[in-house]
């Protein structure tokens, strides 16, 4: 009820101030799990992606944002955000676990395969955390590319800009394998990222994207 409200409200103030296109939406599924996976560019991915989408799409995010400022915590409710305490030394396998248990009730899960945003608007080598979760699963991997939402809000700053964002939604992808093998889990998520890369156009780069606590 909360999400619908949120969105509801947000949604026309979003077109207006943020002009959004979005092609490929018929390749959502109207019910059934599927993973998100999209490039990540700004913060701001996790607010565009679904208010754009007719269902609902979970996130993991910081434990932080649920218990610091309480309009970010009750946007992180409203939106349908899972939390997770990132400074665990489980906390991958809890984001795992968490997106496993959302899949499993049908709904849609959306992840960042290159963990982190790119630093220069690049795209990055993914992590096989979204394999982990098709093979395991079963799920469709559905790719995203978000554009211009480094323009909006750029990394650093602190008050969004006006421009235009675009939202193109690529064909759902489904995988034979084991999630217990690193060669399939490698091969899959390496596929996942040539499909975000033709939807996108952005530049690959055959390596992990440096972290912010690097400086970037």
């Amino acid at each position: 009820m909360l999400y619908r409200l949120t969105k509801t409200v947000s949604a026309p103030v979003l077109h207006l101030l943020w002009p959004t296109t979005v092609t490929g939406h018929e390749h959502v599924p109207v019910t059934g799990p599927a993973i998100m996976a999209s490039n990540h560019l700004s913060v701001l991915d996790s607010t565009f992606l679904p208010l754009v989408l007719k269902r609902q799409v979970r996130f993991v995010a910081k434990s932080e944002y649920f218990t610091g400022n309480p309009v970010t915590a009750l946007w992180m409710r409203a939106t349908g955000q899972i939390s997770i305490d990132r400074q665990s030394p489980t906390s991958a396998q809890d984001m795992l676990d968490a997106a496993a248990a959302a899949l499993g009730k049908g709904e849609l899960f959306g992840i960042y395969p290159e963990g982190t945003r790119s630093p220069d608007g690049r795209l990055y080598r993914g992590k096989v955390g979204v394999s982990w979760l098709a093979l395991a699963t079963g799920a469709p991997v559905i790719p995203v590319a978000m554009e211009g939402t480094d323009k909006v809000l750029p990394i650093g700053a602190t008050r969004p800009r006006l421009g235009r964002v675009n939202v193109r939604i690529g064909k759902p992808m489904t995988f034979s394998g084991s999630e217990r093998s690193a060669r399939d889990r490698r091969a899959v998520t390496d596929e996942i990222m040539a499909a975000i890369q033709e939807l996108s156009g952005q530049e690959y780069v055959p390596s992990y994207a440096p972290s912010r606590t690097q400086g970037k």
